[in-house]
């Protein structure tokens, strides 16, 4: 089972990602809406209780502003667009503390904190993703070449970690927060992600060695990161994982735990170099 819904998941992000930008940004949009729902209710079972259906419309917003900010869907300034997404983030979130003054709960900053966190923490780095699909980007077979790199050298990475880790490893990477990952598996996914950087170079020549290996990197420190910090929010709060939506692989957060900090940075690499 857990194969067959892991090639699912991969059919069904190659297909948008090949089909075009607008079935892409649904695909991730209802993704969004799926993860936050999940995000705020892994505190059903503590006093903490988010604004889970504001929170969720919130995030909804906030990634179809990024998205049409990227692809300009209405004619408006640039400048307009790039301010427009932090201003709604601002006024999203003083309206999260007014409408905590008349929920009456008992925990009023967590349930703010919470519900703020789940905007920055999944719906912002899934509204980035359509920030690397650009239309004049190097394509490779139809598909946006730098989203569908990031997305090959993340599985790649995880699935080399996974494989070499389970039968090989012996030295425990961070043991206090996930007690199967090793050195040894995380420097397998690591050499694995390496070659197939410099593989990409050579097979999508408009896109330079350094670009594909910058994003191999990125991946690898903040992947893991992303895996290492999925790992802290479900022992903090004594669960296995996050949902059930997706049999043999848990929820959507398990899922794209290394997307939720990695594609931040892999935006971030791309603005700089660009500037």
């Amino acid at each position: 089972m857990r194969t067959i819904t892991g090639l699912s998941m991969v059919f069904l992000l190659l297909f948008s990602l090949w089909f075009n930008h607008w079935l892409f940004a649904g695909t991730f949009l209802l993704i969004t809406i799926l993860g936050l729902w999940e995000f705020y209710s892994l505190f059903a079972a503590t006093k903490i209780q988010p604004q889970k259906i504001y929170g969720t419309v919130c995030g909804c917003i906030l990634y179809l502003l990024l998205f049409l900010s990227n692809h300009k869907i209405f004619d408006l300034p640039s400048r307009t667009w790039y301010y427009l997404p932090v201003f709604a983030a601002l006024v999203m979130f003083f309206l999260s503390v007014i409408i905590e003054i008349y929920r009456k709960k008992s925990r009023p900053f967590e349930n703010i904190a919470i519900t703020t966190t789940g905007l920055l923490y999944v719906a912002l780095p899934l509204a980035l993703l359509n920030q690397l699909y650009l239309p004049d980007s190097a394509y490779f077979f139809g598909f946006p070449a730098y989203l569908l790199g990031y997305f090959i050298i993340t599985w790649v990475y995880d699935t080399g970690a996974y494989l070499y880790g389970k039968p090989f490893g012996k030295h425990k990477f961070f043991e206090r927060i996930s007690p199967k990952k090793t050195w040894e598996g995380t420097i397998a996914g690591t050499v694995v992600a390496g070659l197939t950087a410099f593989c990409l170079s050579l097979l999508v020549p408009g896109i330079p060695l350094t670009d594909w290996l910058m994003l191999a990197l990125l991946v690898v420190i903040f992947g893991t990161f992303g895996d290492l910090s999925e790992s802290l929010f479900k022992r903090s709060l004594n669960i296995k994982d996050s949902g059930n939506i997706l049999p043999g692989h848990g929820g959507i957060l398990d899922r794209f735990d290394t997307v939720f900090i990695s594609a931040p940075f892999v935006f971030l690499y791309f603005v700089i170099r660009n500037i």
